[in-house]
């Protein structure tokens, strides 16, 4: 304690003494480390105090003790980025409080897209000496010119949350911003915290300028109390066969938010969120205070629910991942997962904003939603408590990312290329970019490319001969803030009563199908739509009857690590005494009628019924692996006449299905199926366009927005649609192509673990011909005819054809 105190300022060390609390060894290394000029990257627990850790030098500067008479620092000091604007404003509150209680002189603001223009304007003048801020604000301020001035004095930049984005194209931009930021402020200190970070050195790389990982100092936090982690069954019920929703739990679930002080609700998707909140609502008898949360609703909605729940008046609150990360409510007493995890470290992310507090478990309940979900929470639990954790391995920047980048470069002012490739290649996501790859980008927002170099409009710059390139037009740098952004969701509507409150947005697709008295529930209401008008819903509350929107966007992806748990359990014959009777028979079963898909080996699994002849792949990849595996599988077996009628996906398996039985799945997993029919299916299928439309709205190729005037989905669909057949007719190799190639590969297919999963299919493939249906096959089985519905609305029906099918799977012709 010697050593720590003669690194704390007496003023922070008298805050933490009047509160009763310590000044914890890894927050006086992340003291030490500033003050050593060193860049740091914190890995601790939830409630280790990171967030108090990564701003203690900031607060130190400002401690009169250390100022010795000297006037505190002017202008930007600190900049903070969070993924999350409820992160940032949360950070803000609680920053406040020590803040006031030393007497320091700072000034804390937030900056996003939910801030207000003339507050914008000011902060670019007269900034505050903390902003907190996310990586599409940071950027936007870059591009301004007033950002050399601005950014000039900045002392340090703290990243929160950072596993939760560097390995994305947010992380990307981030990236570039980053790179932005050390050239204008040569002795800026970066830092990074996380408490779910499965390879530190990984992060570490990342966030040093120049790969210099030696003046990134890597700090490891106090260990925290364990947590508990409870799996909730059926009372009487067995764990169901089919459905996501869980809808199973409610009331179970409604019990423990009577016990609780305050119960958060996770769901993987808005659609879960709402019906989720629905059915707790209609259990609520006590007429509890119960809230919901997620990112299409207001911002006035969202900020009212979190400051319900920062003053504790909430007794449940159901949510998507818009409050997966670092929200401090000290007083949430539960922490609940609908659904399947998804991978360990998500887990752990959600279950630590229970209690918040380093030296009181954290309590979490996950509800699974069928079987296999069941076996996925059991896995999850376990790496829980032996501390592992999972994450994606980062990947090179995108191209279109850094043409983004580079366009707001040249709205800030203009630069000499070389220089800016060295800015660019300072950052470990760019640092693989070479003169070749750079000239092209450069070309790209000169001309928009050779195939579209004689339209005006895709000229952005223009080089003089000294290599110095500038805006070919003043009015682009407004085009180009307008437009910035990384997040390309499906285009929105506004729903607003008619007197102008705003209650958030649905999805232009979903909207288009409304008509003037159809009825809907959203933000917890019950609407009824009056008129659509441009770009707006505007609807009335009623009490009738009301579907749920539906959402688009990719799934949760099932993580390696925790499927590799789930294949692990599935032949820990010993281990499964462990499980509720009804699971643990659904194992034996399939053990006795079939096998079971173990770490090592491909199970697939033929047989009869309805008239169709089935073919089943426990691939454990994820759903868009397997989404694309489906899609070549029946290529294939149309190729061999094998006539097949469709296949459906989820994440532990692929069902396909067709006329003629499949004799050898060896022949239709070959790896140059990857080589030929993948590249083929890609091009011809909506995947390649629907990420070239990413692309080009990220890289400002295509326009959203105008002054005035938005487009709609349909409308920035038809323009990159006729861009996208112009490049692959006459520029193939289009910088762009290139980009949503990148995409089409890694988000949409996950062609890498496909890939993995069909190298190893020939040697370890296990064929198994069967009279009717397995045990394990029913969960996939029962999606078919339903993937069009949408999640919990055909639970019920799921569940009697489950019944129909699992009474085939499971007879008891065994011997007992």
């Amino acid at each position: 304690m010697v050593e720590i105190a003669a690194q704390v300022p007496e003023e922070i060390a008298d805050w933490f003494a009047g509160r009763g609390w310590r000044v914890r060894q890894h927050q006086a290394d992340m003291l030490a480390a500033s003050q050593a000029g060193k860049h740091a990257m914190l890995v601790a627990d939830t409630g280790a105090g990171k967030t108090l850790a990564g701003f203690l030098p900031t607060l130190a500067a400002f401690c009169p003790s250390v100022l010795n008479g000297a006037a505190p620092p002017d202008g930007l000091h600190t900049l903070y980025v969070s993924p999350l604007k409820a992160l940032a404003h949360d950070v803000q509150r609680n920053l406040l409080t020590p803040v006031a209680d030393m007497g320091l002189d700072i000034r804390i603001e937030t900056r996003s897209g939910d801030t207000p223009s003339d507050r914008k304007r000011r902060q670019r003048s007269r900034p505050p000496q903390i902003l907190l801020t996310t990586p599409e604000s940071l950027s936007l301020l870059l591009s301004f010119p007033e950002s050399f001035a601005l950014f000039a004095g900045l002392k340090r930049v703290v990243v929160d949350e950072i596993h939760a984005f560097a390995t994305q194209k947010r992380g990307d931009l981030l990236a570039l911003a980053l790179s932005r930021l050390q050239a204008i402020a040569p002795d800026m200190q970066r830092v990074g915290l996380s408490a779910t970070v499965a390879d530190p050195e990984a992060f570490r790389e990342w966030l040093a300028p120049w790969g210099d990982v030696d003046s990134v100092a890597l700090v490891a936090g106090e260990r925290g109390a364990a947590a508990q982690v409870e799996i909730l069954l059926p009372e009487e019920e067995r764990v169901p066969w089919g459905g996501h929703a869980a809808i199973w739990a409610i009331p179970q679930l409604y019990r423990r938010v009577c016990e609780c002080r305050t119960t958060l609700i996770f769901t993987n998707t808005r659609f879960l969120a709402e019906y989720i909140f629905q059915k707790l609502w209609e259990a609520n008898e006590q007429n509890l205070p119960i809230g919901i949360h997620h990112g299409s609703l207001s911002t006035e909605a969202r900020r009212k629910v979190e400051a319900a729940m920062a003053r504790g008046e909430l007794r449940a609150l159901v949510c998507t991942a818009s409050l997966d990360l670092g929200v401090d409510w000290g007083d949430i007493d539960l922490v609940v997962q609908m659904g399947a995890p998804k991978g360990s470290s998500r887990l752990l992310q959600r279950i630590g904003r229970a209690n918040h507090r380093l030296d009181q478990a954290s309590r979490a309940l996950l509800v699974p939603g069928n079987r296999f979900e069941f076996l996925e929470a059991w896995a999850a639990k376990d790496a829980v408590d032996e501390g592992q954790r999972d994450g994606e391995d980062f990947r090179p920047g995108s191209l279109d990312v850094l043409a983004q980048h580079v366009m707001a470069c040249a709205c800030a002012a203009p630069f000499d290329e070389q220089q800016l490739l060295a800015d660019v290649r300072a950052c470990l996501s760019y640092s693989w970019v070479d003169q070749s790859v750079w000239e092209r980008v450069l070309s790209f927002i000169a001309t928009g490319g050779y195939a579209l170099r004689a339209y005006d409009k895709f000229k952005r710059i223009t080089r003089d001969g000294h290599g110095v390139w500038r805006l070919t037009h003043p009015d682009q740098a407004q085009r180009h803030r307008m437009n910035a952004g990384i997040i390309v969701d499906s285009e929105m509507l506004s729903v607003r009563f008619r007197n102008g409150r705003s209650l958030g947005k649905v999805e232009e697709r979903f909207a288009a199908s409304l008509t003037p008295g159809d009825t809907f529930q959203f933000a917890g209401l019950n609407l009824e739509v009056e008129q659509l008008r441009d770009m707006e819903l505007v609807v009335r509350a009623c009490r009738k009857a009301a579907m749920i929107p539906s959402y688009g966007g990719l799934r949760l992806p099932l993580t390696t690590h925790l499927a590799s748990r789930v294949r692990a359990l599935l032949v820990d014959r010993a281990g499964w005494a462990r499980f509720p009777d009804d699971v643990r028979e659904w194992l034996e079963v399939q053990d006795w009628r079939s096998q079971l898909p173990g770490p090592d080996n491909l199970l697939v699994e033929s047989f009869p019924h309805g008239g169709r002849e089935y073919s089943v792949y426990y691939t454990f990849t994820g759903w868009n692996a397997n989404q694309s595996l489906g899609m070549l599988v029946t290529k294939r077996m149309e190729d061999m006449g094998l006539m097949p009628g469709g296949f459906v996906a989820n994440d532990y398996s692929l069902a396909v299905w067709g006329l003629k039985p499949v004799e050898d799945p060896a022949a239709l997993l070959s790896p140059t199926i990857l080589q030929e029919e993948f590249i083929d299916w890609v091009q011809d299928s909506y995947l390649l366009r629907r990420a070239f439309r990413e692309v080009a709205v990220i890289a400002g190729l295509v326009e959203r927005q105008h002054p005035g005037k938005r487009k709609t989905g349909r409308q920035v669909t038809f323009s990159t649609d006729l861009i996208y057949d112009v490049l692959r007719k006459y520029e193939p190799g289009h910088v762009l192509i290139e980009a949503a190639w990148a995409d089409a590969r890694s988000r949409m297919t996950d062609i890498e673990r496909l890939g993995d999963l069909l190298d190893h299919a020939a040697e370890r493939l296990e064929h198994v011909q069967l009279e009717r249906v397995s045990p394990l096959a029913v969960p996939v089985m029962v999606m078919i005819g339903r993937e069009a519905v949408p999640q919990g609305a055909a639970d019920d029906e799921l569940l009697l054809e489950a019944e129909a099918l699992a009474s085939a799977a499971m007879e008891r012709d065994m011997p007992l």
